[in-house]
């Protein structure tokens, strides 16, 4: 019969296994340059953390935004978030991949991105409340033909927990924070059940575009009741209203891949001028190809280590080639489905698909004894 010293020990690592490994973006690549983003694991315990492009938070658990914190300033850019001290250059036309450490296939929903003008200043120092978003993109039910239906979150899982979104070609060169969010729905038919896990980077877009859109506050970009946050995926579906604003004119999709690093990109800082407009924007949007990359592929999903912010580009200051690869079909394996939560069950289970690092944020610790069945 355990102890109590063990007892305690056995409860303690179940705690620790079941605080959350949901995801968050470690990087972004720009024409096969690699920035790193905010890694959660390991950027807050560091004494001298290197610049990076991705917005700090205190969401180390690797948590999410609940409906009822949409009118707060943790729906902006994530928790307690601060200004990345660096940001990445793209012409306006080309393609940014988000590389998310993982993602569970139960959390089905939306991916969404936006942008917000930081003006002359650049966005180390711009004040996240008065930030006003304007959607660039966005994709939601793939198929809903089957519950719990297939969704943009489904696509981003087989395509290595990636996203591509393409810079409008019309955007105004300067710089804008970019706003890549996932909603969870997993949860979304009761009150307060959606998830909002959104991710903040710092841009300087250049080009010869003209459009800089008016966007909406971050704090007023949801409301708890929209059509496409309380919502019940587990149910035969032919739409899905994707919540939030709607898309800018401009705004167009780009076909899912995946990104080849050929690079180390260590992020600018500063922000006093923006690149002036040139002729041509040299955007060449970049597009996935179905042909394999000679080069190296983008980090694995489970790796939580930032690069380093002080490693030097490649040696050539031009511009890397953009390299992308087509996802297939079988480009993640099949997960257990989650079935529909039965009547007083939170179906806030997860089921992460790291096999190293595995964690659930205490939403999750709670409901794991009345978390929804798992067909198999």
């Amino acid at each position: 019969m355990p102890s109590f010293t063990q007892k305690t020990l056995l409860t303690a690592l179940a705690g620790a296994i079941g605080v959350a490994a949901h995801g968050h973006v470690n990087n972004i690549v720009i024409n096969g340059a690699e920035y790193a983003g905010y890694d959660v694991f390991t950027l807050p315990y560091s004494s001298n953390p290197p610049v990076v492009v991705g917005w700090s938070t205190t969401a180390t658990d690797n948590g999410f935004v609940a409906p009822d914190a949409f009118g707060t300033a943790d729906i902006i850019c994530h928790k307690d978030a601060k200004n990345a001290k660096g940001h990445a250059k793209v012409a306006a036309g080309d393609s940014i991949f988000l590389q998310w450490d993982t993602w569970p296939e139960s959390h089905k929903g939306p991916v969404i991105d936006y942008l917000a003008s930081c003006g002359t200043s650049g966005c180390e120092t711009v004040e996240k409340e008065t930030l006003k978003f304007f959607k660039i993109s966005e994709k939601g039910l793939i198929d809903g033909s089957s519950s719990p239906g297939e969704y943009a979150s489904d696509e981003l899982i087989k395509n290595g927990n990636g996203w591509l979104v393409k810079v409008p070609e019309t955007i105004k060169p300067g710089f804008y924070v970019l706003r890549h969010e996932i909603i969870a729905l997993h949860s979304g038919g009761q009150e307060n059940g959606a998830q909002n896990y959104p991710q903040c980077f710092n841009l300087e877009v250049t080009g010869s575009g003209t459009e800089q859109p008016e966007g909406t506050l971050g704090t007023e970009l949801y409301k708890a009741d929209d059509a496409g946050i309380l919502f019940n995926i587990y149910t035969q579906l032919s739409t899905y209203p994707i919540p939030g604003p709607k898309l800018i004119a401009g705004a167009s999709a780009v076909e899912q891949g995946t990104s080849a690093v050929a690079s180390t990109a260590t992020p600018l800082t500063g922000g006093a001028s923006a690149a002036e407009p040139t002729a041509d924007s040299g955007s060449g949007s970049a597009q996935p190809s179905s042909a394999p990359a000679a080069t190296t592929a983008a980090p694995a999903a489970g790796n939580t280590e930032a690069p380093a912010a002080t490693q030097a580009p490649a040696a050539s200051d031009a511009a890397p080639t953009p390299i992308f690869v087509s996802a297939t079909t079988d480009a993640a394996a099949a997960q257990p489905t989650q079935a529909a939560p039965s009547s007083g069950s939170d179906g806030k289970g997860c089921k992460s698909k790291r096999s190293k690092k595995v964690r659930r944020h205490a939403r999750d610790v709670k409901a794991r004894n009345v978390a929804p069945m798992i067909k198999y």
